[in-house]
Order: C-alpha cells, then sequence, then structure tokens
C-alpha cells in the first residue's frame, strides 16, 4: 500500500512536469526540463542516500514542480526581487507536491512533512533537509554547472560556489569533489574552495 502510494505520487510529479516547455539539457533534450530535473533529483538521491524515507523521495522528485509556471522574470530585477521569486517558488512548490500526495492518500501530517522540506525549514537541523540540499547542489554541479560557468565571469562563479559550498554536510561535499567535472568547472571549483590570502 505505502510502496503503491509514493510509485502514484511520483508518477503525478512527472505527469506535471512533463508539461515543460523548456526541453531537458544534455542528452535529455527530447525531454521536458523539469522532468529530467527531478528524476535527476531521484536518482542521485538514491546515489547519495540510498534508503531515503519516502518523505525524502517525494521532496526530491517535487523540488522544481511546474516551476516553469513561475519565471524569474515576472519579479523585479535585483536581489530582493530574486529571493521573493525564491520564497515565492517554495511555497507553491511545496503547496503543489502536498496537493499530490493528498491524491494519493497520504494523510495531511505526511504532506506537511514533504512540505518543510521542500521549504528547507531547519536545514542544519535537520537531517532530510540537509540531505535534500546536498542533492540540490550536487545536481546542480553534476548537470547545471558548466553551462552556467560558460555564461559568467569566473569571479562571480566563484563566489556563487563559496557561498554553496557551506550550504552542503560533509557528506555532500566528499560527493561533490568526486564529481568528473569539466577542467575549467573543476579548476573554478578548485578556486572557490582555497582560502582568500589574508
Amino acid at each position: 500500500m505505502a510502496n503503491n502510494r509514493l510509485a502514484k505520487a511520483l508518477e503525478a510529479v512527472d505527469a506535471a512536469n512533463a508539461q515543460d516547455p523548456k526541453r531537458g539539457p544534455g542528452e535529455d533534450v527530447e525531454q521536458a526540463g523539469e522532468l529530467v530535473y527531478g528524476r535527476r533529483m531521484s536518482r542521485t538521491l538514491a546515489r547519495l542516500y540510498p534508503g531515503a524515507s519516502e518523505h525524502l523521495q517525494i521532496a526530491a522528485r517535487g523540488q522544481h514542480i511546474e516551476r516553469w509556471t513561475s519565471p524569474r522574470d515576472a519579479y523585479p530585477a535585483g536581489r530582493e526581487g530574486y529571493l521573493r521569486w525564491r520564497n515565492d517558488l517554495k511555497r507553491f512548490h511545496a503547496r503543489r507536491v502536498g496537493e499530490i500526495m493528498a491524491q494519493a492518500g497520504y494523510a495531511p501530517e505526511d504532506a506537511e512533512r514533504v512540505e518543510s522540506l521542500i521549504r528547507k525549514h531547519r536545514l542544519k537541523r535537520d537531517p532530510e533537509a540537509q540531505a535534500l540540499e546536498d542533492v540540490v547542489c550536487i545536481v546542480f554541479l553534476e548537470d547545471h554547472f558548466a553551462e552556467f560557468a560558460a555564461k559568467h565571469e569566473d569571479a562571480k562563479v566563484v563566489d556563487i560556489l563559496r557561498k554553496t559550498w557551506p550550504k552542503m554536510s560533509p557528506h555532500g561535499q566528499a560527493a561533490a569533489l568526486e564529481l568528473d567535472l569539466p577542467a575549467r568547472a573543476r579548476a573554478l571549483v578548485e578556486t572557490a574552495l582555497t582560502p582568500n590570502p589574508a
């Protein structure tokens, strides 16, 4: 029964994300972008945290559900607009996944738990929220970082990496260092992890 609910919820998340008009990156250019992203999140979660709970599995798959419906340019430019966009997205993703879980037969407290994970409540204090953040960072580094870095100056990329690194647990950081990154991406990571001279 539990596995059936989980399969139902994951399939519903995939069905929603399959509507993304943007195509996926890399070898998945024929599939919807957010469908590709959700499945990569699940694969990375299974690799980093085998035996993850149902709550964490659903949170990982639904992390970006229907993200394209709220584009960044619908918000003001600048950091304040960016942060508002990000916070509104977290609330939206959490609510949509909660609706899907209810339809799949989960109890309200199960949906509340997954919503809390997606919104990253108690990051660093909640092991599952931290695991989800690790997976988010690894998927970015492994599948999106090289393309992102190619569009921005090195100094900006290094600054972002320096802010991202502390968000990961030691386990996530170790996994990040084992990634097979392209040469320039690897060099940027190494620069970001080199302490600034006093």
